[in-house]
Parts: structure tokens; sequence; C-alpha cells
């Protein structure tokens, strides 16, 4: 018979493409990956991956065991939700990958209303930026996973999304632009302009980019820095312009920018859970929360 952990590892090395790599998420060493996987290809009497440069990549047995190994671990989250709510799941503790403007905005403030709905639910936080939350969600390391959709990101079938909030961006000036004091600025009238914004691989990078395209050109990013404090520091010194989602400018020093509202780019975030485990009883007040967090944030979202 098939051992459970030795799906998760075959799942775990198809996501991260080096046993390295699974390992390290998996919190095992790099042979105890390999042997799991020996053992799984002995199990099912095929060659399941095969190298493909400094990685790895799954056969075509491997992509069959892979599809299964979802269905049979969504599965499972599907039962360990009916036992918790069987046995009424009034506590226990539940761990939750967000970037960190959500958490200051989003989680912080539902965290402190669960204490008082919800006592015997124990959130655990980790900052997890770009959608490395979503990583951490089906490695094991967190139940619940804040994040960004981004451009050309497939639809994850292991995964239930709930979508929460979409932000709109603020054009960010230094003061001393010739633009500052116009009402209204069109992307369109930056195109030549050095821009600061996240590293490639941040969903908040994929946002601007296709705004800036939408406006007719390629932003020049001459400054990259994930740190939205950074951004608008940099900003502020003259060293170029930036769309900063606005939750992300709360209680930031503005001094020597401007803020001007940018229509049209918008961070969509949204929750997302194991497939399965969407009505584990741990897991619902803690989505219907941040749904309602949401709402207050947004009303109109």
């Amino acid at each position: 018979m098939i051992e459970t952990r030795r799906l998760r590892t075959l799942r775990a090395v198809a996501d991260h493409g080096t046993v390295t790599a699974a390992a390290a998420a998996l919190h095992l060493t790099p042979s105890a990956v390999s042997q799991q996987l020996g053992a799984l290809e002995h199990e099912v009497g095929h060659r399941l991956f095969i190298r493909d440069g400094r990685g790895v990549r799954l056969t075509a047995v491997g992509r069959i065991m892979l599809a299964h190994a979802n269905e049979v671990l969504a599965q499972l989250e599907r039962a360990e939700a009916e036992v918790a709510a069987y046995t009424t799941g009034a506590a226990g503790e539940v761990t939750v990958a967000s970037f960190a403007t959500a958490i200051a905005v989003l989680l912080a403030p539902a965290v402190r209303t669960l204490r008082e709905t919800s006592p015997g639910l124990d959130v655990r936080v980790r900052d997890a930026e770009g959608d490395h939350s979503l990583t951490m969600l089906l490695d094991g390391g967190a139940d619940l996973a804040i994040a960004v959709e981004y451009r050309g990101a497939p639809a994850d079938q292991r995964l239930t999304r709930v979508p929460l909030y979409a932000e709109p961006f603020d054009l960010v000036l230094p003061t001393s632009h010739l633009l500052a004091k116009s009402g209204g600025v069109a992307l369109a009238e930056l195109a030549a302009e050095s821009w600061i914004g996240p590293y490639p691989g941040n969903p908040v990078h994929d946002v601007i980019a296709v705004a800036c395209e939408q406006a007719g050109f390629t932003p020049d990013f001459a400054h990259s820095s994930d740190d939205f404090r950074a951004v608008v520091a940099l900003v502020g010194a003259g060293s170029g312009v930036a769309l900063v989602p606005r939750l992300a400018l709360r209680d930031l020093d503005l001094t020597g920018v401007v803020v001007r509202e940018a229509p049209g780019p918008e961070r969509r975030v949204f929750a997302a859970v194991r497939r399965g485990a969407e009505h584990h009883p741990l897991l619902r007040p803690l989505l219907i929360t941040l749904d309602a967090t949401a709402t207050d944030l947004f009303p109109h979202t």
C-alpha cells in the first residue's frame, strides 16, 4: 500500500523541481526525500522523475501519480475536516502565511476579533511575500494563505480560493516633479521616467507592468525593493516614480512625496486553503472573519 507521506514527497519534489528544495520545504534531509521517492518508485514499478539539468522533472507515470496524489491528499483534508467537526473543533492552532501589508491591515484585526468570537482558536502568523504563502500552504507549512493574483498564474486545482478584496494603487511622485501639482496624472505621461517597484516575481511588480503596458509603454525599473517603505523613501529622494497599493501607504512617512490616484490597476487579494479543508471547523471562523474584515476595508469590493 502506498504511504501518504510518499505522495506528499512526490508533490513537493514536483513543485520545487529539486530534491534539495523539496527536502527543505518538508523539513527532511535530501537523503530521506530520495529514499521516499525510491520506495514509491519501487511500489509503483516505474520511474517517476528523470534528471533535467540541475533539477528533475516528472515522467509520464510520474504525472499520473501526481494527479492521483492530489486527489488522495484533498480527500484526506476532507476527512480531517469532518472528524474535527464531529469532535466540535472548538479549540486548536492554525498557521496563516501572508504578505506584510495584509498582516497589518487584514489579518491582525481579524485575529483581534477572533480572540472574542473564537477564543479557542490560536492563530500563528508567518510573513511570506509574493506567492511564497501558497508554496508554504502546499508544503504543509501553513493551513491558510493570503496571497495576490498575478498574470498568467494557472488555476491550482489543489487549492480552494476565497476572494477578499481588490485594492487600488496610488501614484507616488517626488514633490519636485513637474506633475506633482497636477490634479490628475495619466500613466502615459510618465513613460520616460525611472520607476521604483518590487522585484519580478512579486505579484505587485506584475500589476505595475501590466498597467504601464496598457498605457502604451514598458516601465524602466531603475530601483527594486519589496519593501514599500524603501520604495516611497526612494521616490522622496527624487530617484523615480512608483505605483503603490493604497493600503501599503498607511502610516508611511510621506515626506518629500505627493500621492495621486491611479485609476485602473488593482491588487486582488485572496485567501486559500488546501482543497478539502475549506469546511474545517478551525478554518471556517477564520475565513468568515477575514471576509468580514476585508469588507470593512473595501465595502464595495
